[in-house]
């Protein structure tokens, strides 16, 4: 049986980090965004972690 090939649209969107965390980038960021606050663009700029509920799934899709 083959190797699984791991989810390539997803690894391009996530990053895991050294202590297994992993990371994802927001949404509404770039569309529509004069008419966004300062504030509320510079919040979305930053990464953030996956929520816990969806680690297992993720984990699932980015097995090697």
């Amino acid at each position: 049986m083959p190797k699984m090939k791991s989810k390539r649209g997803l690894m391009k969107r996530i990053k895991v980090t050294g202590s297994g965390k992993v990371t994802r980038h927001h949404a509404y960021v770039s569309h529509l965004a004069p008419h966004k606050t300062t504030k509320q663009k510079r919040h979305l700029m930053k990464s953030a972690s996956v929520h816990h509920t969806d680690y297992k799934r993720i984990k699932f899709l980015i097995i090697k």
